[in-house]
């Protein structure tokens, strides 16, 4: 029997006579195989599955796998955008007895239900850490701050930094630092700085403290600030590093400020010392003269680097690639990517998205699939998510749906989830086509992208019933899955119960169902009524 299909029909069964049979079968291939191979196995065999927890955790139990807190990560990182799915494995261990998560598993479980909005789980994981033996660390309180931030809730943020020591972890430098990093990266630049000189006097600020805070008004474009806070940080006795000096140099080109950028660098190079550019500083003013539409300049700058003595690094090739694909021609980029490849170095995941991003821009799909092809051939450059992201999204910009779709049930079966920017592209793209049987396509994915914890935009909720009017019973199906999908995403554990968010999130879709039932409830009447 072929391995990677065992999984596939395992769970698919609700006779004991049948399952039983099969769940030996599984067992003697998770015994025959290396441990990349069982957590796909595993990955698929929790995907595939549909029932409670408890059977769940007895069926792999009887694996007889000798569960680490390795492979438990590794499954977790595999389920990572079926943010359920991946819930209820790391819960299934609940029923195990003298099994305990470690620390990285129940950072990974928090992220997950911090990134699907479920508060109430997250803190019910830190209560399940603290009665593990555990307290939560810096980098637990980083993941929740980070999440905080990212879904515009800076302040939710701030508060939860400013209670770690009620959790028995006390702020730290580092811990200020992370959340100052947080809140710049985010955008939140004014409540980083309001931050910063509110506490700069219990943490005693260091030059990371100062490159976060000048990092955050070059992320906002605001160069002057940037500067002025190099200013003060020299005034205060620190000395600046080269890092200091590179984020400044990607301040000035991605505020747009070309010329100041370039004649910044040239004056690194005068001064010297600290300030002597390095690898670092290269990409970047390669990247920031190429993406301005300066190629000509870039390559020079790229062949001065050879000349000072300044080795280029796999992400130089990178933007240089990159700039090429998109300022100049493709041809020229795959030219500097044979090159590339010919003086020794390989390339990674980042060189072949971008090559494949560029031959699919000129719409030769067919040698961006040979690209794909060489990644997996490759043992350090398998595709990612978001390799076939830009395949999808390319095929749909060219109206290749039925290909997009290929590629996105393809997915899967080579043990790639899509993520939320996945099912946006496909469902955009079927919006696109205006057609009735696309609509249903797009009204299938919508179902699934709830079902996996993700949160459909807005305008897709309102565009999907709007083209769907033309057919009410596809509507009605629709509207009734995204019920029955917002509900199957609230788990219960022994320490977890359903939370408020779930089913707030259950409610926007009643209330949606309950906005178009009124308008289209007619209509379904007569068409039921027509077919009998």
């Amino acid at each position: 029997m072929d391995k990677m299909k065992v999984w596939g029909s395992l769970f698919r069964c609700s006779s004991a006579s049948v399952f039983f049979p099969r769940l030996l079968v599984f067992i003697r291939v998770c015994h025959t195989t290396n441990s990349a191979s069982q957590e796909i196995i595993i990955s698929n065999l929790v995907l595939n599955y549909s029932g409670p927890q408890q059977t769940l955790y007895q069926a792999l139990e009887a694996t007889g796998i000798e569960w680490t807190p390795g492979l438990v990560d590794s499954v977790m990182k595999r389920l990572w955008n079926h943010g359920p799915k991946a819930l209820l494995f790391f819960e299934s261990f609940y029923y195990r007895p003298g099994y305990t998560h470690c620390p990285s598993s129940f950072d990974l479980a928090i992220d997950i239900a911090a990134r699907l909005r479920d508060n109430k789980k997250v803190w019910s994981f830190i209560s399940c850490l603290r009665k593990c033996g555990f307290s939560p660390s810096p980098r637990t309180f980083a993941i929740i701050c980070e999440r905080y931030a990212s879904f515009g809730k800076p302040h939710r943020a701030v508060k939860l930094f400013l209670s770690m020591h009620h959790h028995n972890c006390p702020q730290t430098l580092s811990s200020f630092n992370t959340i100052l990093d947080i809140l710049c990266k985010s955008k939140h630049v004014q409540l980083a700085v309001s931050l910063f000189k509110t506490f700069k006097r219990k943490f005693s600020p260091d030059v990371i403290t100062y490159n976060i805070i000048a990092n955050g008004w070059c992320i906002v474009k605001k160069t002057s600030n940037a500067m002025e806070v190099l200013t003060e940080m020299v005034e205060v006795g620190l000395v600046p590093t080269i890092a200091t000096y590179n984020l400044l140099v990607k301040g000035f080109f991605r505020a747009g400020q070309v010329t100041q950028g370039y004649k910044f660098f040239i004056q690194m190079g005068e001064r010297g010392g600290n300030a002597k550019p390095d690898v670092v500083t290269y990409t970047t003013v390669i990247h920031g003269l190429g993406v301005n539409g300066n190629t000509s300049k870039a390559r020079k700058v790229f062949r001065m680097m050879i000349r000072d003595g300044c080795l280029p690094s796999v992400a130089t090739y990178n933007v240089l690639i990159q700039v090429l694909c998109k300022k100049d021609t493709v041809e020229n980029a795959i030219k500097i990517f044979e090159d590339m490849v010919q003086r020794g170095y390989t390339p990674n995941i980042i060189t072949y998205n971008i090559v494949i991003r560029g031959l699919c821009h000129v719409g030769h799909f067919d040698r961006a699939m040979e690209f794909i092809e060489k990644m997996k051939a490759g043992d350090r450059s398998a595709p990612s998510v978001q390799t076939f992201n830009i395949l999808i999204r390319y095929l749909c910009d060219a109206g290749e749906l039925e290909k997009a779709f290929e590629v996105f049930h393809g997915m899967s079966k080579g043990c790639c989830l899509p993520n939320l920017d996945t099912y946006n592209v496909l469902i955009s793209g079927s919006f696109t086509v205006k057609k009735a049987e696309w609509m249903v396509e797009a009204g299938k994915l919508l179902v699934d992208m709830v079902e996996r914890g993700f949160l459909p935009r807005k305008y897709q909720l309102h565009s999907c019933p709007c083209f769907l009017s033309i057919d009410s019973l596809s509507f009605f199906w629709l509207s009734t899955s995204l019920v029955v999908a917002a509900d199957s995403t609230i788990v219960e554990a022994p320490c977890c119960r359903p939370h408020m968010s779930s089913w707030n999130f259950l409610e926007v879709h009643v209330l949606l169902l309950w906005r178009w039932f009124n308008k289209l409830w007619f209509i379904f009447i007569i068409e039921t009524n027509f077919h009998l």
